[in-house]
């Protein structure tokens, strides 16, 4: 299916939520269920590059979940590294650029060095962007954000400090923020997920676990968002 190009989101940012509830379902380990949403990313990357999304940030690991089991934990950082091996070469051949948001410092060197080789083979595409929030809260981004607005301020008291300028320095700087959020899995919060870039995003929240949150899936929520009306404080007219 393709959309018209009017009025279809910018950014679509996703929260990856309920892998190991659609394994359980099945009676298999939850770390089964994070292999198979993990599948299921590249077809999602290509289908929004197809519709002409210029941004896809998807969730796919939060501060909060070093707190899960430490074989789930390791299943998840051993899923990005094989992502990054064998998926990043046919998206980067399709004009797909990887950007990686997040405290990737706590991560395996092995896997610091693999994001920020296929960030480097990437830098030039511009099909479309995907950004992975990986070890990504939303508010670690914005004390971040102060952080390094000061740094490159020393001479300013945080007073001086203004939106835009605190914007120039969040994880995201130089992307639009959110207008599509999408949570799987039938949750209805956002969990610390860009909540600066979130300000005005319409919020979907889909039943479908995210191992079942396909094309037809995702189609459901860009013809949702087409009957939007996006006012951003303003009247409707």
């Amino acid at each position: 299916m393709t959309f018209n190009s009017s009025n279809l989101p910018e950014h679509i940012a996703i929260i990856m939520d309920g892998n190991g509830r659609w394994a359980q379902k099945r009676h298999m380990p939850r770390t089964v269920g994070h292999a198979k949403g993990a599948a299921g990313v590249r077809s999602l990357v290509e289908f929004c590059a197809k519709q002409g999304i210029p941004y896809l940030t998807l969730f796919a690991f939060s501060t909060e979940n070093w707190k899960r089991p430490e074989d789930e934990v390791s299943t998840l950082m051993g899923l990005f590294v094989q992502y990054l091996e064998k998926e990043m070469e046919s998206l980067a051949a399709a004009g797909v650029r990887l950007k990686v948001i997040g405290d990737i410092s706590a991560f395996p060197a092995e896997l610091q060095a693999r994001i920020q080789s296929t960030e480097e083979a990437t830098a030039h595409n511009h099909a479309i962007t995907l950004t992975v929030a990986a070890n990504y809260g939303g508010q670690w981004d914005i004390v971040q954000a102060v952080k390094n607005w000061q740094q490159a301020n020393p001479s300013l008291h945080v007073s001086q400090l203004s939106q835009d300028a605190l914007a120039q320095h969040l994880s995201t700087e130089g992307m639009p923020d959110v207008d599509l959020l999408i949570r799987t899995g039938g949750e209805q919060r956002i969990s610390n997920f860009l909540l600066w870039q979130s300000a005005y995003a319409e919020l979907y929240f889909s039943d479908a676990l995210w191992p079942e949150f396909d094309e037809a899936e995702i189609s459901k929520a860009l013809h949702w968002y087409k009957t939007r009306e996006r006012r951003f404080g303003k009247v409707s007219h």
